[in-house]
Formats: C-alpha cells, structure tokens, sequence
C-alpha cells in the first residue's frame, strides 16, 4: 500500500475515533470531516460496526483504505445528527438499521435505496443466515453454549424456537451482542452474507 493510502486510511480512522465521542456529548461542535472522507457507513451500535467490519473482510475491502468510515451512532434517533454532520461536507451516505428504526433515517433525508433494512435486526438475519445448529458451535468455540443450554431451561424460553432464543441470549448481557456480531458475520461465506449486510458495505464502499 502505498504512502497516501495509509494517510488516508488514518484519517479516515481518526475521524472514527473522533465521531464516536462527539457522539456522547450533545450540543457538542460537529467534528471537522477530513477531505479524505469520501463514504460513511451510518450503523445503530457497536454490534453493527462489527459485523460490517467482518462483512468488509469477507468481501476483501478495506474501508479506511477506500475512504469510508463505519459510525455507529448510539442508536437511530441520532441519525438526524450525524447526517447534518457529513452532508455538507458531500460524504455520500448509506444507513444499516433495524425495520423499527427505518423511520429516522427516512426522516434523516436519507431515500429507501440509501438504507439497508434488517429484518426484524441485525442479529436476526445473521441467525437466519446461519441457522441453529452453525450458530451453536459458534457460541462453543466462543466458549458459551453451556450458558446458553442454561438460558434455554428458563421457563420463558422452553417452548421458544432455537433461533428466537438464541436471539434473546445475545442481548443478555453487555457486550455480547457486539462480539457476536464479528462471531456470527465470520462463521459466514462471502456468499452468505444477509442481503442488508452485504448491500450496506458494498452500496457505501461504491464509487
């Protein structure tokens, strides 16, 4: 890679680090968008920015190198925000969200053909794309199945399906939905990838 390409790419990488926490700070001056910024991928949380960083691998891009950043926002409703920020500055803009979220990226000014939508999130589609049992021998290697098999005696999830438990045991506890956003994206083919995953990275990381 050359010179410039890494000069690029930590730009790109900075203006990261520098969003993720103007993102915390409401009525905070807008960070400086760097001329190298040329993309944004716009993501609800941290489980997202993983799974797309996976995605990104998978599918043999880097970002950073093209000029594209993933902004996890805190959540859809500061996605008013984070548009104000980039779109003066010409980024070209796509959305990954959930299907109850759409609304606010719509309402961002962002068009349907610039937002991926998850069905119902982001989770769902990687359990659906991976099935029950390829996600189990994810949660062993990752060293939680026993917890889980737990998680599945509780009287609330015993007459639940597979995938819908496994979908409630990925948000019990903190952190776990973000490592098992890069877990369960990983387990996955190129070819495999859930529709608004894929669309998402290669819509944003488009010339």
């Amino acid at each position: 890679m050359t010179g410039p390409m890494l000069d690029g790419a930590a730009a790109v990488v900075q203006f990261e680090r520098a969003a993720a926490v103007w993102s915390e700070r409401a009525g905070a001056v807008p960070v400086p968008v760097p001329p190298e910024l040329a993309g944004a991928l716009l993501v609800e949380g941290a489980s997202d920015r993983a799974a797309c960083r996976e995605a990104s691998r998978l599918l043999g891009v880097d970002p950073a190198a093209a000029g594209v950043a993933i902004l996890p926002m805190g959540g859809a409703m500061s996605v008013r925000r984070f548009v104000g920020m980039l779109r003066p500055a010409h980024v070209r803009l796509h959305g990954l969200c959930d299907a109850g979220e759409a609304g606010y990226f719509e309402r961002a000014g962002l068009d349907e053909a610039a937002v991926s939508v998850c069905r119902p999130d982001l989770e769902g589609e990687l359990l659906r794309a991976l099935g029950a049992e390829r996600a189990e021998a994810a949660l062993a290697r990752e060293g939680d199945l026993g917890l889980f098999r737990t998680f599945q005696r509780q009287p609330a999830q015993r007459e639940r399906p597979v995938l819908a438990q496994l979908h409630r045991f990925l948000g019990t506890t903190s952190g776990r939905k973000e490592q098992y956003g890069r877990v369960l994206t990983e387990e996955l083919g190129p070819s495999e990838l859930p529709a608004p995953l894929r669309e998402a990275v290669e819509s944003v990381l488009r010339a």
